[in-house]
């Protein structure tokens, strides 16, 4: 069973809604190989183990958002607005689908979370270090400047007083 599911295929369905990494009921269900309505049944029937941090249905707003994203015209014709589970929901749909497939899917699923929390650290680690960088340039860009401009004031030649006109005084009472 393993390699069951490609890591990418699951990381491309895990969405960031209200703040959080989920899954839709839609996607998890093709992956789990059940229809959509069997996931939510077995879900309904257990819903105590699923609070609002474990699963959330989505708002219309952001179901037309996840359209907008994809382009597609229709979200498969659904008369609820579909389920979104966060990593947490996903560990407790373990304990409601019982099949072999179930567990070997979950497993790939949190796999998949975890790299997903492994790429983010490292790019919030080169983040900080760039900013780190940028900082560091910024303060010797600054003094770069400042060595330029000395050197342009010591290479350019000195300008020269002017000398009087012979001849002219000027007037004290102008």
């Amino acid at each position: 069973m393993k390699g069951l599911i490609p890591q990418e295929r699951i990381e491309r369905r895990i969405f960031v809604i209200r703040g959080q990494k989920v899954m839709l009921d839609r996607d998890l269900a093709l992956l789990y190989g059940i229809l959509t309505k069997n996931l939510n049944k077995a879900v309904s029937r257990n819903i105590g183990r699923f609070p609002a941090d474990f699963m959330f249905r989505l708002t219309n707003a952001e179901l037309q958002n996840l359209k907008f994203h994809f382009g597609t015209s229709s979200w498969g014709g659904s008369r609820k607005m579909p389920r979104a589970f966060t990593e947490y929901g996903i560990l407790m749909l373990s304990s409601v689908l019982k099949s072999e497939r179930a567990i070997q899917v979950n497993i790939a699923i949190m796999r998949a979370f975890v790299r997903l929390k492994q790429v983010l650290a490292t790019h919030k680690k080169l983040a900080t270090k760039l900013k780190e960088l940028e900082k560091k340039v910024g303060k010797h860009n600054k003094l770069i400047i400042e060595i330029f401009e000395i050197i342009n004031q010591l290479t350019q030649p000195a300008k020269q007083k002017r000398k009087p006109r012979i001849g002219f005084k000027p007037d004290p009472n102008w």
